[in-house]
């Protein structure tokens, strides 16, 4: 029995290091197309290899579809763009039913029609100008991996992927998104403008006719099983709880280690689902950067893209000029980086597997 947890574990290892090795070549191949964004495109991997999904905030124009086409294509996966509208419909995203006649019988019959949900990689571009009633059809599809037509379910294909984007500048008649559902995305990437040397080589690149070829890094049944593997990379007791610890201090009112900035600007922190993501997004980095193990820095990395639609901000921080991000950014700061002597006593801390290891 031993020996199987220890060969299971060398394998495990050896498919990390393949991981780290991908990544870089994934890299090697987007900067074939886009410049610069290698944040926000770690975010992206990072948040599909722990079987979450993203939401995408940045002004029009910064290569953000472009960016998933990219890493559909070289990940050997399939590929749909949703654009929402006022008058999108449900039906219009997951499919509908419609009346057929049977060549083999001449009898008629309902015949479903995938709609473009049924996708490995899935842009639901500008989320925020549907109605909440598809807004909703996405989400169940984000959330059960599934939808539900006249009754019947239809599963989605794994892996299944969700960024959906949203315009920081045009908010008339918009839906926003409300928090409950915010926190359905397990990250919220902000694509910043370029620099003036990335801008440069963007117009140089796509004013000239040259269009790069692109070839494939993985395939969709290694991207499955590396993210069972992410699952399965163990943890220490002490980071995990550096992560709890990071969450509880943005909980106004609820927990003594809130700071007086959080009780000061802070309206509601973040639930205890963001305690489950800067775990899994911190095992997920690391097996990008080729490590089998999680150390705090994997956590403080992920802090932002996972708390920042998390933490919501009143009328005080408005007026101070306070953003969520400068409150993540405080609390790292105040929480010390070796918090595993205060956590565990100044004990060795212990390794544990995930429920879900193998």
């Amino acid at each position: 029995m031993t020996e199987n947890v220890v060969g299971n574990e060398e394998a495990d290892i050896e498919a990390v290091g393949r991981l780290g090795d991908a990544f870089k070549r994934l890299k090697s191949e987007a900067s074939k197309v886009i410049v610069g964004q290698d944040k926000a495109l770690e975010q992206i991997l990072i948040a599909m290899f722990a079987r979450g999904h993203c939401l995408l905030v940045g002004v029009p124009g910064l290569a953000k579809t472009l960016m998933i086409r990219t890493v559909a294509e070289s990940l050997s996966l399939s590929f749909s763009r949703i654009q929402f509208t006022p008058d999108l419909m449900p039906a219009d995203i997951t499919g509908t039913e419609v009346i057929s006649e049977n060549k083999m019988t001449g009898e008629r019959e309902f015949r479903f029609l995938h709609g473009p949900i049924f996708a490995n990689l899935v842009l639901a571009d500008e989320i925020n100008r549907t109605p909440p009633k598809t807004q909703a059809a996405l989400l169940e599809a984000m959330q059960e991996h599934q939808v539900t037509i006249g009754g019947t379910r239809h599963p989605l294909h794994p892996p299944f992927f969700v960024l959906a984007t949203q315009n920081p500048i045009e908010q008339e008649g918009t839906y926003p998104l409300p928090e409950a559902q915010l926190d359905r995305f397990m990250f919220d990437i902000h694509v910043d403008y370029p620099t003036e040397e990335e801008e440069f080589e963007i117009v140089r690149q796509t004013t000239a006719d040259h269009s790069p070829k692109l070839d494939k890094v993985l395939d969709s049944f290694e991207v499955l099983e590396l993210q069972r593997i992410v699952r399965r990379i163990p943890i220490a007791d002490h980071v995990v709880r550096y992560a709890m610890k990071l969450v509880r201090m943005t909980r106004r009112g609820k927990a003594a280690e809130a700071p007086d900035f959080v009780e000061k600007y802070v309206t509601w922190g973040a639930g205890p689902r963001a305690s489950q993501f800067l775990v899994l997004a911190g095992k997920a980095r690391a097996a990008l950067h080729g490590r089998y193990h999680v150390t705090t820095s994997d956590i403080r990395e992920v802090a932002h893209p996972v708390l920042r639609h998390r933490v919501v901000t009143n009328f005080s921080a408005e007026a101070d000029s306070v953003n969520a991000d400068e409150i993540i950014k405080r609390l790292i700061k105040t929480l010390p980086r070796d918090e595993s002597e205060s956590l565990d006593g100044g004990k060795l801390p212990e390794v544990f597997r995930s429920a879900n290891a193998g």
